[in-house]
């Protein structure tokens, strides 16, 4: 496993993290759960990402159940996320001070730890004046409830908005963003990935599969039976891509590169990923341990010029 440097921090993070989505409290069991969480240790991958929202709590504490009682806290790095419902109140959701306060002494509970590393804001939120969140992470930092902070799918104009009032204030930036990034979505190439760069945030990408899509498992059009993209509660982010022709088109032109290089589609697909500078780290979700050796071994590799060329050509980056 190699590291790299998260953003402008001092803080070193796997090429390959493991993330909870759809996972843990999903399709993941507490066994299956402790045996990837068990593994992904073994190959080095320090970083764990979840969030308050995912299974409604379901996916924390499977990871506090199980993390803590592997590994000693300094050698893991431990995400979450603050901003969708978590209950029925009105103040029970968003970036305001309240919300974000409550939530991260949820999540700690939940955690069975004493501070999470990164704490996202898991959407910008529209009620919330800017400077009322900043302020709120300010204080948990100081706190020593989290390390640093960071965003989650912001457009570029917020996430340059915030950097800038925390520079012009002598407030601690945000350390990170985490866009959702795959060959198939790739509008972050357009401008996200730039201001990240030039405002020092990290970035550590989610979805880098297309929820599974560039496995190849799904490339005859009809998901295999227990798989995510069989079960109607789990695929709905990926259903249009699980229709469409051309993207089917796409992921077996991206096995007949892989196969020459003696790669699996999903290896290929994070590597062109880590090809690019901005990008510190690829979180992955597999259900298996063999998904996550699988996946794992793509940190490291570096694609020459000519696969790169290939797999632009089949997946095209943005226009400018």
């Amino acid at each position: 496993m190699k590291y790299r440097r998260l953003g402008n921090t001092g803080l070193l993070v796997s090429e390959i993290a493991y993330g909870t989505w759809l996972t843990f409290g999903a399709q993941v069991d507490r066994a299956a759960a402790d045996r990837i969480i068990r593994r992904s240790l073994d190959l080095g991958i320090n970083y764990f990402d979840t969030a308050d929202v995912y299974a409604k709590g379901g996916a924390e504490e499977m990871l506090g159940a199980i993390l803590p009682e592997s590994a000693i806290r300094q050698d893991y790095v431990l995400a979450t996320k603050v901003y969708f419902p978590m209950g029925e109140g009105v103040n029970n959701r968003g970036l305001s001070r309240k919300h974000i306060f409550d939530s991260i002494h949820d999540s700690l509970r939940r955690l069975r730890v004493d501070y999470v590393d990164l704490y996202y804001c898991h959407r910008y939120d529209e009620n919330t004046p800017l400077v009322e969140t900043i302020q709120a992470m300010q204080d948990l930092i100081h706190a020593g409830k989290i390390l640093h902070w960071g965003v989650s799918e912001w457009p570029s104009d917020q996430i340059a908005e915030a950097a800038s009032k925390c520079k012009a204030n002598g407030w601690i930036p945000p350390a990170i963003n985490q866009p959702r990034y795959s060959l198939i979505h790739r509008d972050v190439e357009s401008r996200i990935l730039s201001v990240c760069e030039h405002h020092g945030l990290g970035v550590a990408v989610f979805s880098p599969l297309a929820e599974g899509v560039l496995t190849g498992k799904y490339a005859t059009g009809s998901p295999p039976d227990g798989s995510r993209g069989s079960i109607t509660s789990l695929n709905m982010f990926m259903r249009e891509n699980l229709q469409s022709d051309e993207v089917r088109r796409q992921v077996t032109g991206l096995k007949r590169i892989a196969d020459a290089r003696g790669l699996t589609v999903a290896q290929l697909a994070i590597a062109m990923l880590l090809q690019r500078r901005e990008v510190d780290s690829v979180i992955i979700g597999g259900t298996s341990v063999q998904h996550i050796e699988e996946n794992a071994r793509a940190s490291g590799l570096r694609l020459d010029a000519a696969t790169v060329d290939e797999v632009n050509e089949l997946f095209p980056p943005p226009a400018g």
